[in-house]
């Protein structure tokens, strides 16, 4: 399996889309996509700005829309997985827009496959990886216009798992532990956090799904693999 691994910014100077892509947010969209899921949503649609989240709120009133920092008009929730876990999402539509893990995304629709992952869901997603057997694959790291080392680390845990390395977590988790993203949310400087947000993008595999994000009706909608 051939990989590389860019940041948002770097995907504009491929001559291609990628076939198989991985978006990468560990702090804190895709542990927060991940945790809508356990807490029941079918399906997070993800938003281009802040202002097409608020009109698919008005148009679709029993949709949830979560936004990153504080509280805000035209929005239930904020992008903590701290503040999310106690939500009952039950057969809800999530409406999620982020400052970098939804715009990864978006930025990748037309490949074959996106997957959207952090920690939580590295097994399963490596496990997707291996499933195709071969290929190349773009991880697109997010943060930091792709040098955020709570992201990059991994990616590249990730790729090294989907490879078929047996490689220890350890040190992947302590890098991403010591990053700015960890440290900003440790220390309270990131608006609409939790104090448990760090741990709990932290938390390798604590789900069994990938999720897999692809168009649907003009949209681009993240649903957990295998669906449950």
């Amino acid at each position: 399996m051939g990989t590389r691994f860019l940041g948002i910014a770097g995907l504009a100077a491929l001559d291609e889309v990628p076939t198989v892509a991985v978006v990468v947010d560990v702090m804190r969209a895709y542990t927060v996509a991940a945790w809508a899921f356990a807490r029941g949503a079918e399906k997070i649609v993800l938003a281009e700005s802040l202002d097409d989240a608020r009109a698919l709120k008005a148009r679709h009133p029993e949709w949830v829309a979560l936004k990153d920092g504080p509280s805000a008009p035209g929005f239930d929730l904020v992008n903590s997985p701290g503040l999310l876990r106690s939500a009952g999402l039950g057969g809800r539509t999530v409406v999620q827009k982020t400052t970098a893990g939804t715009v990864g995304a978006l930025a990748v629709k037309d490949a074959d496959l996106v997957l959207c992952a952090g920690f939580v869901v590295a097994e399963a997603t490596a496990r997707i990886l291996r499933d195709r057997a071969g290929g190349s694959v773009t991880f697109v790291v997010t943060g930091e216009d792709g040098t955020a080392d709570e992201d990059l680390s991994c990616a590249e845990y990730i790729a090294g798992r989907a490879a078929g390395s047996g490689a220890d977590a350890a040190p992947f988790l302590r890098r991403a532990r010591l990053s700015r993203a960890a440290g900003e949310l440790a220390d309270g400087v990131r608006e609409g956090a939790h104090p448990d947000d760090v741990a709990l993008c932290l938390e390798l595999d604590r789900f069994p799904f990938a999720m897999v994000a692809s168009p649907e009706d003009s949209l681009m909608v993240l649903r957990p693999h295998p669906a449950r």
